[in-house]
């Protein structure tokens, strides 16, 4: 690729494989698009969440543009169900609205996002998802530097804090995990809900501090 213009493909932008989740293709930082976020992802098996349930309120507030690339996937959109075979466009002006996705294997979605009126800055969840690529390879300690230096920059980051956690649950550190935890929990109530059902703070569960509720966490355009 030259400086003046890219061209690639989606199978080229492909982050390492997480298990049982849908591949992630890091469009935006792999390309440097600094005008709005765009993320894709691609269900590795039928019926799996390729969207997990979330808004754009907290944090972002971003306006968002999905995308059905290819394969056939279900929306759940403000709690009502929309089927969505390839060529389909789901837009969210309203950030408030709760949008989820799942389809079958091979079914990629495109997600466009940015806030209205406001110059585009990468969302913390997506800078702070940079460690994920050393999940599959259980480097945990380059895991937490990543995610260290992204803490340092913005302290308050409940995502970062909840994947500390997470890596430091792994790497066989539960005290400092335990506090990581109970913070994001802190700053980010819905942690409380999905801690429970992640097999990366297993190691935890006994702890009389841990979350004890279940539901679930979502990702978006970045």
């Amino acid at each position: 690729m030259s400086e003046r213009y890219g061209v690639t493909t989606l199978d080229e932008l492909v982050a390492p494989p997480m298990p049982d989740q849908a591949r992630w293709h890091t469009i935006r930082k792999t390309l440097g698009i600094s005008a709005f976020g765009i993320n894709a992802w691609t269900a590795t098996e039928d019926d799996q969440q390729i969207i997990g349930e979330h808004d754009e309120v907290d944090g972002t507030g971003h306006e968002e543009l999905y995308v059905v690339v290819k394969g056939h996937a279900t929306f759940t959109v403000d709690g009502n169900a929309v089927d969505a075979p390839a060529g389909t466009l789901v837009h969210l002006a309203d950030p408030s609205v709760k949008r989820a996705a799942v389809g079958k294997e091979g079914t990629t979605i495109l997600v466009v996002g940015a806030k209205p009126g406001v110059a585009f800055t990468p969302s913390e969840w997506e800078r702070s998802a940079e460690a994920l690529a050393y999940w599959p390879t259980e480097e945990w300690d380059k895991a937490i530097e990543v995610l260290e230096s992204h803490l340092e920059a913005t302290p308050e980051h409940a995502g970062t804090l909840y994947n500390l956690a997470c890596a430091h649950a792994r790497a066989g550190h539960p005290d400092v995990a335990m506090d990581y935890l109970v913070r994001a929990v802190e700053l980010r109530e819905q942690f409380a809900e999905y801690a429970p059902k992640d097999d990366d703070l297993a190691s935890l569960r006994d702890d009389p501090r841990f979350p004890t509720s279940t539901a679930s966490a979502g990702t978006a355009s970045g």
